[in-house]
């Protein structure tokens, strides 16, 4: 146990706020709410957290530092953890797997025509959010859905009513033609109202509002109206019969379970509308080991919500939820209205649901295994191809690939990607700014890249290089050049990729790279026992030293698809680099035409915007929050761009 960190732990508040544990990089491994700081942290380093393979032992083995931050309430911690595990996915916390933003169906309800569209970014615009979706083809299909029952419109213009003539969806019944003047803002808002309701599960208010209009229509013989009001009718209850009644009551709930293997847990969800399954979806979490299903529900929940503003009234749950009070009392305020409950039902229809939402999470936990298990057989098959066509000495389980990319020469860079096991190691890639060479010369580049990387490592020395580079790989800010010259004495003695041995160098190109890469290595670095290999585009050809006849594996070779994903990932992750290097350059060249703006406010700009895109899409109220920008410069900055 580290006494720093017990005399750290001696001075927190007894407030509510959030705890950090952080590894030697400074890193985030465990982010922590309480509600009382001090009271929270002794429990790790209490006789209870020294029972062996404990979590709170491992988050404490693991640890170099101990922060903490202070909240107003405990409600604002937990938005702040939450932010914070999202931000930094430490690897002691319960964590969804996958990080994406997943897609809302928006619907714009404050225009006079509004419009229904996906997005992935909630704002605060008075906008109807539904979701989240698991995917935009779901979300996509259900769109699709939608505009078949309700003639609401799906373009993106300016609606003035003069348009000559409609489009086809006004031909079809997919659209009442507001474009033409076809119908009123009252009566297309009317739509509009249809499809939120439907999407809320008022599928039976909704019918009973269309006969009534269609009861209307004939009356005043207008059969056609009618007709097509009937139609509607009868597509939406063909509909609605396929979506399950799994309640008697009309409410609005979420039904949540897990299944745990390991370090990992399958969340299933159920959605209940109305009293009915309008649809589901799962997630995969990672860090559970050492939790209680309680604390990882929490997890769940928390990050799950956080960016949802589509709650139920209802959530219902297989087991307690940890921190339920403090988890009600966020969902309450991020609905606005209502009271929300979290349930956990011992018998009755619930406790049936509950049943069969926890059937579908093991059986989705056991086919995710099982895919997996697959994918890793493929993995091996192609590792183990890989050797045997490469005459290699073993099994390649780390796999390294180099690409240069550049625009006639300039703003040249060469990445490097890692591939361990079959698949990509991303905290392993490294890119390189081409410094050696003038012009487009990739066998002279991709000579620099491998020098630069293997004299960079233990392998056969050391020596402090590319720390630059690397900086933004790795998401440090060196203020001052003593902060710059520690962390370059760190980098070369844990730079793990740098230090860790390839089984396998594969380079994108032809023989006359390979050539160039192999003389650097053999010659120049003493490196004879780390295999070499390159891939021609054109043909699918590689090469290999010493050898005239290229290997040409099968079509469907899975030791060919590895090799092809490599070439592909190292292709992309240099071509991006490159792209960024030249949009700052241009950026910065551009800038140089404005009168005031020096080498420190085109700094300023670039760091406060990224972009010159972002400048030219700039107020001048933004504009004057960068450093150095008055409101003068300002003025001269927009007129210029």
């Amino acid at each position: 146990m580290s006494l720093n960190l017990i005399e750290i732990a001696k001075e927190f508040p007894d407030k509510p706020g959030i705890y950090i544990f952080k590894d030697e990089t400074e890193r985030p491994i465990y982010v922590g709410k309480a509600s009382r700081l001090s009271h929270r942290i002794r429990s790790y380093f209490g006789a209870e957290s020294e029972r062996i393979g404990s979590k709170n032992q491992r988050i404490r083995a693991s640890a170099f530092d101990l922060d903490y931050i202070v909240t107003t309430t405990e409600a604002e911690a937990l938005i702040l953890e939450n932010t914070l595990i999202k931000k930094h996915m430490p690897r002691f916390n319960v964590r969804l797997k996958d990080g994406k933003t997943y897609p809302y169906l928006k619907i714009d309800i404050k225009s006079d025509w509004p419009r229904i569209s996906i997005t992935r970014n909630i704002q605060k615009d008075g906008s109807r959010y539904f979701g989240p979706y698991f995917s935009a083809s779901s979300l996509r299909k259900t769109m699709d859905l939608l505009n078949k029952l309700f003639p609401y419109r799906s373009c993106a213009k300016t609606i003035t009513g003069t348009d000559p003539k409609p489009c086809l969806d006004f031909h079809i019944n997919r659209c009442l033609g507001p474009c033409i003047g076809a119908v009123d803002s009252d009566a297309y808002q009317e739509v509009i109202k249809q499809v939120i309701g439907f999407l809320e599960g008022k599928h039976t208010d909704i019918i009973k509002n269309i006969k009534e209009n269609m009861v209307v229509a004939s009356r005043q013989k207008n059969y056609e109206r009618a007709a097509i009001l009937r139609d509607q009718i009868i597509a939406i209850e063909k509909v609605t019969q396929g979506q399950v009644a799994v309640s008697n009551k009309n409410l609005d709930e979420d039904v949540i379970c897990l299944a745990r293997k390991s370090d990992e847990a399958w969340a299933e969800v159920f959605f209940i509308r109305g009293g009915k399954l309008t649809g589901r979806t799962n997630f995969l979490l990672e860090g559970v080991s050492g939790e209680e299903d309680s604390d990882v529900l929490a997890g769940f929940l928390k990050q799950f919500y956080s960016g949802s503003i589509v709650i139920p009234s209802r959530i219902i749950t297989e087991t307690p939820v940890a921190d339920s009070e403090a988890i009600m009392d966020w969902l309450k305020s991020k609905k606005g209205e209502g009271l929300i409950k979290l349930i956990v039902p011992k018998r009755g229809p619930e406790k049936k649901l509950i049943k069969l939402v926890s059937e579908n999470a093991h059986a989705g936990l056991e086919a995710f295994h099982l895919k997996t298990l697959a994918a890793e057989d493929g993995r091996k098959i192609a590792m183990q191809e890989i050797m045997e066509e490469l005459d290699l000495p073993h099994i390649p389980q780390r796999i390294e690939c180099y690409d240069i990319s550049n625009t006639q020469g300039s703003d040249s860079v060469g990445s490097m990607v890692v591939f361990e096991n079959g698949k990509p190691k991303k905290s392993h890639y490294r890119r390189f700014k081409i410094k050696t060479v003038e012009g487009p010369n990739d066998f002279a580049s991709l000579q620099e890249v491998i020098k630069r990387r293997f004299v960079s490592s233990g392998l056969i020395g050391s020596a402090v290089e590319d720390i630059d580079d690397n900086l933004s790989t790795k998401g440090i800010l060196l203020k001052d050049a003593r902060s710059k010259a520690k962390y370059q004495n760190m980098a070369v003695k844990k730079d793990i990729s740098f230090n860790t041995k390839p089984d396998l160098i594969l380079i994108d190109g032809g023989k006359g790279q390979l050539s160039a890469v192999a003389e650097i290595m053999r010659v120049d670095l003493g490196l004879y026992n780390i295999p070499i290999a390159s891939i021609a585009k054109k043909r699918e050809e590689i090469f290999i030293p010493d050898s005239s006849e290229s290997i040409m594996l099968p079509r469907n070779s899975v030791g060919l698809y590895l090799i092809q994903q490599l070439r592909d990932e190292a292709h992309r992750f240099a071509i991006t680099f490159h792209r960024k290097l030249r949009d700052n350059r241009t950026f910065i060249s551009e800038l140089d035409l404005i009168p005031g703006i020096g080498p420190q406010k085109k700094k300023s700009l670039l760091n406060y915007f990224g972009s010159l895109k972002n400048i030219k899409k700039a107020s001048l109220n933004d504009l004057v929050k960068v450093p150095g920008i008055n409101a003068r410069l300002a003025l001269i900055i927009r007129e210029y761009v």
